[in-house]
């Protein structure tokens, strides 16, 4: 049976795969508690959470860390992808059905939304999912499936369940690498089949990337750079993107 110290840990770990680190006060106010029973909580036994100064933090030589870190390894310009999350936040507009990535840049864009508008976010990945639940005004549809530890994604079973029902408005992407002749890629064969829907599905598509990820390379393929409406980052790409995006007709913004 978990007990009530079982399911704070538990709501420790969903909010640490958001976010590398949570203040101790912080994690006292997310959870009702004082901070003294949070420190008896993660001092009364060994667990996949600790604290280390004044911060509450996965445990390094947990399974679950190395998974985290090796995701915090891949997306370290944090200031960069919440420059260019504004960027994106700024195109939705109420009542339309949006799509957010997997990945650590789409939930800054959520994060950057008011929490007065009105929309609907479709998504299939935990941490855009716990992004998307904080937002009062939005109705989130989460697609499911089977769950994917490494990458923290549902990978659908059966599509006709749940997304092939959707033609969202704008669907928001993220990659790890953009090449003018390989395209936007990602680390995940996984991650394909959601992306290419959405792709195909979507109204306007956009991608989202911070400004290191041009030139980039990665072993997955999401499709050509022409796929998509749009490329938001945070800085002016190199020349040939800027010459490739006014062939192809796509919109840069920084």
């Amino acid at each position: 049976m978990e007990t009530r110290r079982d399911e704070r840990i538990n709501r420790l770990i969903q909010a640490l795969k958001r976010s590398d680190k949570i203040h101790l006060k912080d994690a006292a106010a997310l959870l009702g508690v004082s901070e003294m029973t949070i420190r008896r909580d993660l001092n009364n036994e060994s667990g996949p959470i600790v604290l280390l100064g004044g911060y509450v933090v996965l445990e390094p030589r947990s399974s679950t860390a190395s998974h985290y870190l090796l995701s915090d390894q891949k997306t370290r310009q944090v200031e960069e992808k919440r420059q260019a999350a504004r960027i994106a936040a700024a195109m939705i507009r109420p009542h339309q059905t949006v799509f957010f990535d997997c990945g650590t840049t789409t939930p800054y864009i959520i994060e950057a939304l008011d929490d007065e508008l009105a929309f609907t976010g479709v998504c299939y990945s935990l941490n855009t999912f716990l992004a998307l639940q904080d937002k009062p005004n939005c109705r989130v549809i989460l697609s499911g499936g089977e769950f994917h530890a490494s990458n923290a994604i549902f990978k659908p079973i059966n599509f006709q369940e749940c997304l092939s029902n959707l033609c969202p408005d704008i669907a928001f992407f993220s990659a790890a690498g953009l090449h003018t002749r390989h395209g936007a890629t990602c680390f995940n064969l996984d991650e394909l089949p959601v992306k290419h829907w959405a792709l195909s599905m979507s109204q306007l598509c956009v991608l989202v990337v911070d400004g290191s990820k041009f030139g980039k390379v990665r072993p997955a393929c999401m499709g050509p750079l022409s796929s998509f409406h749009s490329i938001i980052s945070n800085e002016k790409p190199a020349v040939e993107f800027v010459d490739y995006a006014t062939a192809e007709n796509i919109k840069l913004l920084w």
